[in-house]
């Protein structure tokens, strides 16, 4: 099986621990990364909070708003896996700010529940949205376009799975 390896989301301060959250990244390693944040404070603006949810999905191909206790969330979370794509999974349960994101992801997608998932810069719906994107057989082709797109604009290509 693929090495899987642990990264950083939206690094900022977790409301439950103080090392910054783990982000499981299924697949090959891949050399698009997070934005690298590593600390967040609450008097920050909302366009602060937009910039940093903004950077990450395009820095990322796959970003998966997520928390940890939701059924949801492991679900959509488990499809990449099983298809050994390489995904970012921000735990906004672990952030003092967390509410502060998902409102903004509100503001950008029209919905407030967790998971809402994003390719290649576009937000593409939640769980069973992307299910069905999967057994319509049209998810895939989506992460291998914005993996195409990066590894010819990337002196560190992203690896298909």
């Amino acid at each position: 099986p693929p090495a899987r390896r642990a990264h950083d989301g939206l690094v900022g301060s977790p409301a439950r621990r103080r090392q910054p959250a783990q982000v499981r990244s299924a697949g090959s390693p891949c050399s698009c990364s997070a934005a690298g944040i590593t600390h967040v404070q609450n008097t920050l603006t909302q366009p602060f909070f937009f910039f940093l949810i903004q950077e990450t999905i395009s820095d990322n191909c796959v970003v998966i708003f997520s928390k940890t206790t939701c059924g949801y969330c492991k679900m959509a979370k488990k499809l990449f896996q099983d298809m050994n794509v390489n995904y970012t999974a921000v735990e906004l349960d672990l952030y003092e700010n967390g509410s502060q994101f998902q409102d903004i992801l509100h503001q950008m997608t029209g919905g407030r529940t967790v998971p809402r998932v994003f390719i290649n810069g576009a937000f593409i719906g939640g769980a069973t949205d992307t299910q069905r994107l999967h057994q319509e057989g049209k998810l895939l082709p989506l992460v291998h376009q914005c993996q195409m797109r990066r590894a010819k604009n990337s002196d560190l290509p992203c690896s298909l799975p």
